[in-house]
């Protein structure tokens, strides 16, 4: 099986960070449709059937819009850096709940040059469904204890103290304070353009899904 990302398409993302103007992109656009774009896409769309065998509630959508892969174009609105240009692709495949609640669980994959990494969780979710995580873990600790017998490497921001209503003795503690869960795999980029990165980006997910379980169900959520 080939590859489906090639040294070009590191090499755009490059070029890109040097000429992230509208004036180079338009000129490279074509370029860019076939060196980035179109592999992402095949991604998906052949990632799909392999993440329906995890779960069949995450939702891999290989639409050049409004679907897994995030759009090139920055907003630049609030920011002061107004380079229109992202110089890295990414993909979420979020649970099918993503249009009835703002924060879901998601597995994700992230491809940037000198920063590659794949797994999934959720980032910055918003308090009643972190919350809801955190009780999760006191009302169902063998829950959480099997997950962290997996061997999952949880990573994100964490509280200082304990949250509100939380018992600070807790064994669980070091976990209730986190205001992130979610795992992540390194690649190389010679990882990403080898013709088994399909298969160690599964792995990257199968092993997150412990963790994504957990989350799903504390939810409320199908897994």
């Amino acid at each position: 099986m080939s590859a489906y990302f090639t040294p070009k398409f590191f090499s755009f993302l490059r070029r890109l960070k040097r000429h992230n103007d509208r004036e180079w992109f338009a000129a490279h656009r074509e370029t860019y449709v076939a060196d980035v774009e179109a592999p992402m896409l095949q991604f998906i769309a052949d990632f799909s059937p392999r993440l329906r065998a995890i779960s069949r509630a995450y939702v891999a959508d290989a639409r050049r819009t409004g679907g897994s892969m995030f759009r090139i174009y920055r907003d630049t609105r609030f920011s002061a850096d107004k380079s229109p240009f992202k110089t890295w692709m990414a993909a979420r495949f979020p649970h099918e709940a993503r249009k009835q609640i703002d924060s879901v669980p998601g597995f994700y994959l992230h491809l940037q040059p000198g920063e590659c990494y794949g797994g999934g969780g959720v980032y910055h979710i918003d308090t009643p469904s972190l919350t809801r995580i955190r009780q999760r873990m006191v009302s169902a600790p063998r829950e959480w204890a099997a997950v962290l017998a997996s061997g999952v490497e949880i990573e994100g921001d964490t509280l200082t103290r304990p949250p509100a209503g939380f018992d600070a003795g807790h064994r669980f503690v070091e976990d209730l304070k986190r205001k992130d869960l979610y795992t992540l795999r390194e690649f190389t980029e010679k990882d990403a353009t080898a013709s088994d990165f399909l298969d160690r980006y599964v792995e990257s997910c199968e092993r997150a899904a412990p963790l994504l379980h957990f989350l799903t169900k504390a939810l409320g959520l199908r897994w």
